[in-house]
């Protein structure tokens, strides 16, 4: 092969070292210079000459040559092949560890664990099989050899592969394994003759400089490289050596420069007279058990290469020979300086490296252990200090974070971020802040640190590993856990156990609130504890921690039976506590996700099948006192010897022997053709309802069920007592009660509530009253189901004419809603068209194939088209219409079909139906429509509701004011001509039926609570002003949920209760005739159950009484770790803030009620916590039901899911949830919840659309100033104004010049670097990042993502190109070396993407038209919501513009730093969702005003009658 051909196949770096070796050798042997030649061009060798080395290695394996001969002909060989002119030095020194197919190997990868000859090394290549069978047998052997390595000095390893040429170098490694026993480095088995040797130094010191020869002449010998086959060289990957696995053109790797000729060795060094402790004449050596320590300084590390190296990177744990070289000082001696100390040199190889705790102040004392002695380190010389300050500050950064959680175990990994990044790096450390990148960095040795904290950590404390924050940081960075356990890493040996802070106090409760918890947990826990021991010892079985022994000297072992004990603790040994189980546990709750198979609703109770009559058993009493038909009704009835009455309750027993009897009332009995009857009002058990188990056995619910049963059914009479609420109810809070209601004979139940099995609502029983003729067989439930049909029956009224085979009316009714002519009305988007065809909506531009994949390596994981945060899928609003013509179709017989009722109306446009599509509908107000002259015939029964539509000139208010008065107020202006395209004066007759034919329909019957649906605008009613609630507001944050009540207009919260000083600051801003308490609810409500009137500032305590509404958001972060409750977790529930909350509730019985949680709150621990709330709302009286609601449905461009509970005191009515305003995208509004396998879902009906469009991104900011990076300027002006419909509400009606915290975040240089490359398209994130080098703000420059290993599960690229970033790519365990850090594309991304949905979103950009992911208490790229950069600048969400994703409005003040504001934000209660509640709240308000004033009227009549 012409020689020009192979040299120019060589790369750049390859032909420029064999240019090095050519010239002097680069100081080698001529048998290491052969070899690193060799494996330069071993992967570009033609197959012939391959075959001729093949031939004259073999030769060489069977003695068949000498080395020499050897050497000369391989020589030769190369020399032909490289056309080089004289063959003597030829060519290079030694591999850099490229091997044929482009992956690396390294002389330490040469099996692992010799002991065994298997070979696996993270770096194992997959052509493994392909050796041939004589291969094998020699591959056998040599494993053997090397494990019974004469010299018996240490552990050796074999490649577990064929041999290679280079391997006939090595004629068997020195190497020696770290062995770390609790963290404490011991020295693996000396040589057997050191071991037996005398302690005399003299001939210690003889013995050692023996090994220390050998080991000279050893550490020369290189471990074989694997052979492996050849693949085209297309993309090959840089060189890295083969000894420490650093890349040979990383411009950062260094030389050692060499060691001054002073230097002395170690055995020599050693006896230097200045490291002495003794004085000549002691004879105090002889006393050594242990090695000597001294301390080291000035020092470098390096590998046999002299290439500088990390000590922590796994290199010394693989048994790679790493050297010191520095001065030596006594251990006395804390000066770091280098006068006084001893010059050595290549002191080594390091058996061991540890960290033995903190200087008293930020620096670790870390040490290394060689075969003579132990050394602790001090300065690092100039030239290693950069790699030794990466080493301290991640032994630094894990002292940060273990005790940051230890104080904190609730926080998230945003709230890590933020205390990492705001910790101040210790002094003599050369960088100036930390940042996410260097906690990424160091992940894996960080949650090492944690790992082996919480190894030392009592057994009953929850391990710090499975706090939420600890879960994002592993699944972020992709940690392997337990990895080190079982060798004993280096554990940070914390010197003293830092004490936990708090948190909140022991919850103070009432008695009721109490009881009800014990009650139900003193029988449950027992139950669980049994099943918990046999499910717990589930471990993961892979993880080095579970593959270990049981130690035998725990206090679990000691109990073991196995080890003599009597077995009875059942616990797993506590060095085995697998790490995988507990953060699997703790992820798996966490993941709770509402795609839960759906199950039927809860079963109605009917029987089915008739029972056999038994005539002896039944027969009546008297005659009876009504015939009707067929049917004879009678009063009583005995059966079994038992006599019955109408009224009674009785139990039925059912079908299925192994079910519970059912319990029922008496409403009728009669005898027909079917038998002997009666008919049954069922009455539900607690265990059927939401409550299930949490229950009280004793207590029953009335629901809308009953049906006809044969007398036969009965099993017994019951007695069931109806539970009135006292007249003192209000005041009977926080008092010790009985919780028995009733005596518990087997036989008496009582009942307080009734319960609607579809919405899981509890409220006061209706009141119905039998007539006088019907009492015989009065029914409750029969009643309330007629009403309810009838009400949603549509229905006509009041004929005007007849014409064309019509019947045309004046009136129609639905839902209890009445519908007149000119009234407008609410139809879902597929009840018309425009006539203007739109063109599509704006599809995504398609995925681009023309992408550079060597540019955009990561490109390729885009494969959905699914984007986080977009509006693509949301619905269409309403169609809005007004009525022309009410009419029904005349039958064959002449009678009008009333049963198929149709509406003529006349259709709205809305902005965006018009030829101006999207563009017009955002600067326009949300409830603008156009009117048209285009009709269209509809029916009655696909009518949604009613809304009001005025002509805006006809109003005798303004605009806004016309528009606040109600959610369903539209107004148009202009009319719309789709034929001509253009805007025009409505004509007369659009104008004149505005005010005409005006009923309010105010029949608003009480269905299943779909009857309030569209509630004609009740708000708007002269009479809607409602006395404002006392409030208080726990938990209250900066006052969102507040905000939002005062906007509807119901509440003046006086008193708020916020222990984060911050938020407190924030309330008191926003609501300055508030107490604001700055201290643990606990303590307060103790004050006042005690009596007492203020607290320790002086500030008064609302007494008994003074609160008519109690709103908050328990934080419940302490138990929602784990699925399950035990003992140990329920004392922490019984602790937590949801209990002390429901105490509030019990002891100042409010009027009305609010908690406010995540979405998952009705999932925590199966649903028990939400169960559990209930259960004590229920007991005290308070009528309840829960929810989730989604914020983006009431006008904010952001999805937030929340758990609302609502409660309402006896006599008040409880409020629905509100109907959503805004249609929102269909994916974050799955609001069902499953508890127990049956579905519950919230009262609202409008799931498919709603009365406004979506609010967007750019409703939401596209006004404020552009800012950059880090802009901290706290009040700038607006420069222009409002642009949207929202940025003039936002904005407020009052002029304000000035704009507050419009700042953001200073990210990083690196991180802004980022951002700047993240392209502006829609859905645009990390993964659209160059793989480029860019120069950052503060001078470095990044580096390039390099592709070292072939991803097994995407292949490679298009150009092919290596995919993977670490060994597990190819199914292998993680190699620390892999890490690459400074990168435009963060390296843990790829690394763990495949297995956390490529993390599509982080580094993500909001899109102008889509709407914010939920805003989070810290913005951070990499964060769990890491779609927070600005649609078109390069930097993080400001405060500001989180505040407007919330609703907040401008004029809303917050307190603190930008973090603090950010939390206040991130922590509150959308105001728009409030006010939307609040509005809920004011209609049960006035309807109860209205039922009073009415009762009032009653009474006085019978008074003046009377």
């Amino acid at each position: 092969m012409p020689a020009r051909t192979l040299l120019s196949a060589l790369p750049e770096d390859v032909r420029k070292r064999l240019q090095d070796l050519e010239k002097d050798g680069d100081g080698l042997t001529e048998k290491e210079c052969v070899k690193e030649k060799l494996s330069l061009v071993h992967g570009f060798l033609q197959a012939d000459a391959q075959n001729q080395l093949d031939d004259l290695e073999n030769k060489f394996h069977k003695e068949e040559l000498s080395e020499e001969g050897y050497l000369t002909k391989v020589n030769a060989l190369l020399g032909k092949e490289l056309c080089v002119v004289n063959g003597g030095r030829s060519l290079s020194q030694k591999s850099n560890g490229c091997t044929e197919n482009g992956t690396y190997t390294s002389d330490e990868d040469s099996g692992k664990n010799g002991h065994n000859g298997e070979d696996d090394g993270p770096m194992e290549t997959e052509e493994e099989e392909a050796v041939t069978p004589g291969s094998k047998s020699r591959r056998g052997r040599r494993s053997k050899q090397s494990t019974e390595n004469k010299s018996g000095s240490r552990i050796t390893r074999s490649s577990g592969r064929q041999p290679t040429i280079l391997s006939m170098f090595s004629k068997g490694s020195n190497k020696r394994k770290s062995g770390e026993v609790n963290g404490e480095a011991k020295v693996e088995s000396e040589p057997k003759e050191v071991e037996e040797e005398q302690t005399a130094d003299k001939e210690q010191d003889e013995k050692r400089i023996k090994v220390e020869a050998k080991e000279n002449e050893g550490s020369r010998i290189n471990d074989e490289l694997s052979k492996v086959k050849t693949v085209q060289p297309a993309k090959t990957t840089p060189p890295k050596c083969m000894t420490c696995s650093q890349y040979l053109d990383d411009p950062d790797l260094k030389y050692f420069q060499g060691d001054p000729d002073d230097a002395l060795e170690e055995p020599e060094m050693l006896t230097d007279e200045r490291l002495s402790l003794f004085d000549a004449n002691e004879d105090g050596f002889e006393s050594y058990e242990d090695l000597p320590q001294h301390r080291a300084t000035s020092f470098s590390i390096y590998d046999k290469k002299g290439h500088l190296c990390p000590f922590d990177s796994g290199l010394i744990e693989k048994n790679v020979e790493l050297y010191f070289s520095g001065v030596v000082k006594p251990i006395y001696d804390d000066n770091p300086c280098s006068d006084g100390g001893v010059r050595a040199k290549k002191l080594g190889p390091i058996n061991a490296w540890w960290i033995t705790g903190f200087d008293g102040g930020e620096r670790a004392l870390i040490g290394f252990t060689t075969a003579f002695a132990d050394y602790i380190l001090m300065e690092p010389s100039e030239e290693y200090a950069p790699i030794f300050a990466l080493m301290q500050e991640k032994i630094y950064m894990s002292k940060i974070v273990v005790e940051f959680l230890q104080n904190n175990p609730d926080v998230s990994y945003e709230d890590l971020l933020n205390k990492i990044e705001t910790a101040v790096p210790p002094a003599g450390l050369n960088f100036n802040r930390f940042t996410e990148d260097s906690l990424l960095r160091h992940a894996q040795f960080v949650v090492e640190q944690v790992e082996s904290y919480d190894e030392a950590g009592d057994s009953d404390e929850q391990p710090v590993i499975i706090t939420p924050c600890m879960r994002d940081l592993i699944k972020l960075a992709g940690v392997t856990l337990g990895k080190r356990r079982a060798a004993r890493r280096q554990a940070i040996r914390h010197p003293t156990k830092i004490d936990k802070d708090k948190g909140p106090t022991k919850a103070t409760t009432t008695r009721l609130v109490s009881q009800i918890f014990d009650t139900f947990f003193s029988e449950q826990i027992e139950k669980d504890e049994d099943k918990e021991n046999s499910t717990k010892r589930r471990r993961c079985g892979v993880c080095e921690v579970c593959q270990q022994p049981d130690c035998g000297k725990c206090k679990a072992c000691q109990d073991m039976i196995k080890f003599g004990g009597g077995g009875r603790s059942k616990q797993a040994c506590l060095q085995r506590r697998c790490p995988n189980l507990a953060v699997k546990e703790a992820d798996e709750d966490e993941e709770l996700d509402d795609n839960i198979p759906e199950m039927p609703s809860p079963k109605k109770m009917l029987q089915g099948r008739k029972k056999k009559q038994t005539k002896s058993r039944i027969s009546w009493v008297g005659e009876p006192i009504k015939t009707d038909g067929k049917k004879e009704y009678y009063q009583k009835v005995c059966v079994d010897s038992e006599t019955l009455e109408v009224g009674d309750c009785v139990s039925v027993s059912p079908d299925d022997p192994t079910k519970p009897l059912f319990l029922a009332r008496i409403t009728a009995l009669w005898e027909d053709s079917s038998g002997q009857m009666f008919h049954a009002h069922w009455f539900c058990r607690g265990t059927d309802t939401i409550l299930g188990a949490t229950s009280d056995p004793l207590e029953l619910f009335l629901v809308d069920e009953c049906e006809d049963m044969q007398l036969s059914y009965i099993h017994g009479k019951v007695h069931v007592v109806y539970k009135v609420q006292s007249e003192g109810w209000f005041l009977e809070g926080g008092m010790d009660v009985d919780i028995k209601v009733v005596k518990d004979d087997g036989r008496t139940y009582f009942y307080q509530m009734w319960y609607d099995p579809e919405y899981a609502r509890f409220e006061t029983p209706p009141k119905a009253q039998p007539t006088e003729d019907n009492k015989y067989k009065f029914c409750v439930s029969c009643t309330r189901l007629a009403e309810i049909r009838q009400t949603e029956m549509p229905r006509v009224s009041d004929p005007l004419e007849e014409a064309d085979g019509r019947v045309f009316y004046s009136l129609a009714t639905k839902n209890g809603v009445q519908y007149r002519i000119g009234d407008g009305v609410l139809m879902l988007p597929d009840a018309f068209p425009f006539s203007v065809k739109l063109g599509s909506p704006m599809k995504r531009p398609q995925k681009k194939d023309d992408v550079d994949e060597d540019m955009y390596p990561e490109y390729y994981r885009k494969s959905s088209d699914y984007i986080k945060g977009s509006n693509l899928d949301a619905p269409e609003p309403y169609r809005i219409g007004r009525i022309k013509q009410i009419y029904c179709h005349k039958r064959s017989n002449g009678k009008p079909n009333e049963s198929d009722i149709r509406l003529r109306i006349y259709k709205f446009y809305r902005p965006e139906n018009t030829h101006k599509c999207m563009k017009a509908s955002y600067h326009a107000d949300i409830n603008l429509l156009y009117w048209s002259d285009e009709e269209v015939t509809v029916e009655f029964k696909d009518v949604q509701g009613r809304c009001t539509v005025e002509y805006g000139e006809d109003l005798t208010e303004s605009i806004q004011e016309y528009s606040s008065g109600g959610s369903d107020r539209f107004y148009f202006l202009e009319a719309y001509n789709a034929r001509t395209k253009s805007f025009e004066d409505p004509p007369n007759h659009a104008r004149s039926s505005i005010n005409k034919g005006k009923g309010k329909g105010k029949g608003k019957g009480k269905g299943k609570g779909k009857s309030c649906t569209s509630e004609p605008s009740e708000s708007h009613a002269v009479d809607n002003k409602v006395p404002k609630l006392r409030t208080l507001d726990v938990f209250s944050g900066c006052g969102g949920l507040s905000e939002g009540f005062h906007q509807a207009g119901i509440s003046e919260t006086l008193w708020a209760i916020e222990m984060w000083e911050p938020a407190a600051q924030a309330f008191r801003l926003n609501n300055p005739g508030s107490t604001v308490f700055t201290e643990d609810c606990n303590v307060l409500l103790k004050l006042v159950m005690s009596g007492e009137k203020t607290n320790s500032l002086g500030q008064r305590l609302p007494q008994k009484g003074d609160v008519e509404m109690l709103c908050g958001g328990p934080p419940c972060q302490g138990f929602s770790g784990m699925n399950r409750f035990n003992s140990r977790t329920y004392s922490k529930f019984k602790n937590c803030l949801v209990v002390s909350f429901l105490s509030y509730c019990d002891y100042y019985r409010p009027r009305f009620f609010l908690l406010e949680n995540v979405r998952n709150f009705v999932s925590f621990k199966r649903s028990m916590v939400l169960k559990l709330t209930l259960r004590c709302l229920v007991r005290m009286g308070y009528q309840c039901t829960f929810g989730v609601l989604q914020a983006g449905q009431y006008g904010v461009a952001q999805t937030r899911r929340r758990a609302i509970i609502l409660a309402a005191a006896p006599g008040e009515k409880l409020p629905m949830f509100p109907e959503p305003l805004h249609v929102f995208a269909p994916r974050a509004c799955q609001l069902s919840v499953v508890v127990d396998d049956k579905k519950f879902v919230s009262n609202i009906v409008r799931l498919n659309s709603s009365l406004f469009r979506t609010i967007t991104v750019r409703d939401t900011m596209s006004d404020l100033p552009e800012i950059r990076n880090g802009a901290s300027a706290l009040e700038i002006s607006y420069n222009g104004e409002p642009q949207s419909w929202f940025q003039r509400q936002i904005r407020g009606s009052q002029y304000q010049p000035i704009l507050r915290d419009h700042i953001c975040k200073d990210m990083s240089a690196l991180v802004a670097a980022r951002m700047r490359y993240v392209p502006l398209a829609p859905g645009s994130d990390w993964r659209d990042l160059p793989n480029i080098e860019v120069r950052l703000s503060d001078g470095t420059t990044t580096r390039k993502l390099r592709y070292t290993h072939h991803e097994k599960k995407n292949g490679r690229s298009s150009t092919g190109a290596l995919r993977g970033v670490c060994s597990c790519a190819e199914g292998k365990p993680c190699d620390p070396a892999d890490r690459q850090f400074n990168t435009l594309i963060p390296w843990c991304l790829p690394h763990t993407g495949n297995r956390h949905n490529h993390w599509a979103g982080l580094y993500g950009r909001l899109e102008w038209a889509g709407f914010f992911s939920t805003t989070v208490t810290n913005p951070e790229p990499m964060g769990k919501q890491g779609r927070v950069l600005h649609p078109e600048q390069h930097r993080v969400v400001s405060v500001r513009e989180c505040a407007r994703s919330q609703g907040f409005p401008d004029t809303y003040r917050l307190f603190g730093n930008i973090l603090d504001k950010h939390r206040q934000v991130g922590n509150a209660v959308p105001p728009p969702l409030a006010k939307a509640i609040g509005l809920e709240l004011k209609l049960c308000l006035l309807a109860k005003l209205r039922e009073d004033a009415a009762g009032n009227i009653k009474q006085e009549k019978m008074d003046t009658t009377n």
